[in-house]
């Protein structure tokens, strides 16, 4: 019995590699190819938002301050029925012709609150690209124009960079590195043609192929999902190119949460939609990278009680675990990173396993709050 465990431990291990090395080979085979800067499509910037007065003023200028031409852009702000001052702010604030502003009147279903707000903005929408960030972030001036310059012909989507602002305190270098990791690993994916993780703060496609695949349709039953989702299904039920703009003039800037509770809740509602991927293959991944994680787990148990060779699998697959896990994350420097601290690598590295594992488990439960919104799944 004990080899038999042995012999699974083993497997987990060796796909846990394999599927961490094809993350570190697909950032090799980005293959973004710049084209000419796209300076006759009209871009119209999606922004759903909600209780972001802090931030708000401060995203507006970033968009403000584009070297895109004006008249060749638009920024549409949707009030997913803000509790604070936000919208009264953006409403004083807003002088430029080609800021808009609207607010939401009702709501349609109970759960896909800024998928509604997202294809209400969508509908205004006068552009061929659409381009989505998020209120509480802040973009390069060239944002739009790096973003928009891989559109090629048979190009839908394509996704771009997302770091967390730089931070003193530890528990916020912790955060920026684990979420490099995530960035990451959905541009490596998406090098290696298997697209799977994305961030609605930076990602871009074309409108026509929204409305090809029937927008968010079938995933209103879902709370998450208005950014991986659609990529995914764009990139299974159409003949498109999807990529990922590894370029820091591309790079939005969002901040850490503040607490361990704020980024429990936006941990949990990543992790919601997970068994909701419609590739089974991808889903079949996600289950034994979780397996991997208990694993790990269940070798320091039976190493402790029943036969220390246990110990010695776990020290393997932890010293594995580490050295693929950094050749990713080196990718990122300059990028996503400005340099990788050993000593917060170490410790990410140790909370990344029970974080993964109770991530999981309560996003696949469905309970999480976001916005000041209590929803499910």
């Amino acid at each position: 019995m004990l080899n038999i465990l042995s012999f699974i431990f083993l497997g987990l291990l060796v796909f846990y590699f394999l599927f961490i090395r094809k993350i570190r080979v697909g950032l090799t085979k980005l293959g973004y190819y710049q084209t000419q800067t796209q300076l006759d499509e009209f871009v119209s910037i999606i922004i759903p938002f909600r209780n972001e007065s802090e931030k708000i003023l401060k995203n507006l200028r970033s968009l403000e301050s584009q070297n895109y031409p004006t008249d060749k852009y638009e920024v549409i702000y949707i009030d997913d029925f803000s509790e604070d001052d936000s919208f009264e702010k953006l409403k004083n604030e807003t002088t430029n012709e080609n800021i808009f502003l609207y607010s939401m009147q009702e709501s349609t279903f109970e759960k896909a609150h800024k998928k509604q707000a997202i294809e209400f903005g969508i509908s205004k929408a006068k552009g061929t690209i659409i381009l989505f960030t998020d209120a509480d972030c802040t973009n390069s001036h060239k944002w739009i124009s790096t973003m928009i310059a891989g559109f090629e012909d048979n190009t839908a989507l394509i996704s771009g960079p997302v770091a967390f602002a730089e931070s003193n305190n530890l528990f916020g270098r912790l955060q920026a590195l684990e979420f490099a990791g995530l960035i990451l690993s959905g541009a490596g994916l998406i090098g290696n043609k298997t697209p799977m993780i994305a961030s609605s703060a930076n990602l871009a496609f074309r409108k026509s192929v929204f409305d090809e695949v029937g927008g968010y349709k079938d995933l209103m039953n879902l709370s998450s999902g208005d950014d991986e989702l659609l990529m995914q299904k764009i990139a299974s039920k159409t003949n498109y190119d999807v990529k990922f703009c590894m370029d820091k003039d591309a790079l939005v800037i969002t901040d850490a949460n503040k607490s361990v509770e704020e980024f429990n809740q936006q941990r949990k509602r990543w992790a919601s939609k997970g068994l909701f991927y419609e590739n089974k293959l991808i889903i079949a991944q996600l289950v034994l990278v979780f397996l991997f994680f208990v694993g790990l787990f269940a070798l320091l148990f039976l190493g402790i009680f029943l036969d220390t060779k246990f110990l010695t699998i776990l020290g393997g697959s932890l010293f594995v675990k580490m050295l693929v896990e950094y050749s990713v994350l080196e990718k990122g420097v300059g990028v996503l990173i400005g340099k990788i601290s050993f000593p917060i690598f170490l410790l990410a590295e140790i909370l990344h396993i029970p974080y993964i594992v109770y991530s999981a488990i309560s996003g696949a439960l469905g309970n999480f709050k976001w916005k000041d919104r209590k929803l499910r799944r």
